[in-house]
């Protein structure tokens, strides 16, 4: 999974590159258009993103790092965390919390 995450991060690395580009000196007309909404879709999906994961992001340490992390990699960069970390999150973090829970 590491390696397809890996390989999905080049990538959008490279769209944001063109996106940038085309920002910068736009493309031909019909292109530099879909191009700019191409990239407010793929910008809207990454913060639709941070919202939804917004609790497993905040179990990071460096939690501005990994927000922006998921802003320019989406689920690349929440595929690459580790397993260890996705099941502190999910997991209860003492027996407190538990009772309660149950009570």
């Amino acid at each position: 999974m590491n390696v397809i995450a890996g390989l999905g991060k080049l990538l959008t690395t490279l769209f944001w590159c063109v996106v940038l580009t085309n920002l910068i000196s736009p493309y031909a007309q019909p292109f530099a258009q879909l191009l700019t909404l191409a990239g407010l879709a793929v910008l809207g999906l990454h913060l639709t993103e941070l919202v939804l994961f917004n609790s497993a992001i905040r179990a990071q340490p460096r939690v501005a790092i990994e927000r922006a992390k998921v802003v320019a990699f989406g689920m690349f960069h929440l595929w690459s965390l580790s397993a260890a970390e996705r099941v502190a999150v999910a997991a209860p973090l003492n027996t407190e919390e538990t009772a309660l829970c149950a009570s």
